[in-house]
């Protein structure tokens, strides 16, 4: 599966402004588990979809308007799935994060560090990358997290 991160568009499969039925059609084209607040069977709200052969999930927020806002992805937990999640033809969840970031600035965007939340923010591109996941992925030789394995990409502003 290839899903491409698409700043002011979407994450593909979805895209901003899409509405809800449209977003869980896809969910269920997937083959996801969604889940989500108990009462909250329509928007508002976050509603997650899993996809549980690689655990990747991605976490879809419609505000009041009904329209797809924000996009947020957590990496795959099995290490061999067939999932490819990239960023200007970049590979988010496979290319270590020290590395990614470089190569993200050699593309010519503007990348700010928030020390406060240890994110990484593209504010032009509304968009953020993180490593904020309690699982254990792969680490690097000081134990500190080899890749990303969070990005935020919305409508909003990031800071």
């Amino acid at each position: 599966m290839d899903v491409e991160i698409r700043p002011s568009a979407g994450v593909a499969p979805f895209r901003f402004g899409m509405p809800f039925g449209e977003a869980m059609d896809i969910a269920r084209d997937l083959g996801a588990t969604v889940s989500h607040q108990a009462g909250a069977e329509q928007p508002p709200g976050q509603y997650v979809l899993t996809l549980e052969d690689s655990w990747f999930h991605f976490v879809l927020f419609f505000p009041e308007d009904r329209a797809l806002a924000s996009v947020e992805l957590g990496r795959f937990r099995k290490e061999d799935a067939d999932i490819n999640v990239t960023f200007d033809g970049l590979d988010v969840f496979r290319t270590p994060s020290e590395e990614l970031v470089e190569q993200i600035e050699e593309r010519g965007h503007k990348v700010e560090y928030d020390d406060d939340y240890g994110t990484y923010l593209l504010p032009e591109l509304k968009t953020t990358f993180a490593n904020n996941s309690s699982y254990e992925y792969p680490t690097d030789d000081e134990g500190d997290p080899l890749y990303f394995d969070y990005v935020l990409v919305t409508t909003r502003p990031v800071r």
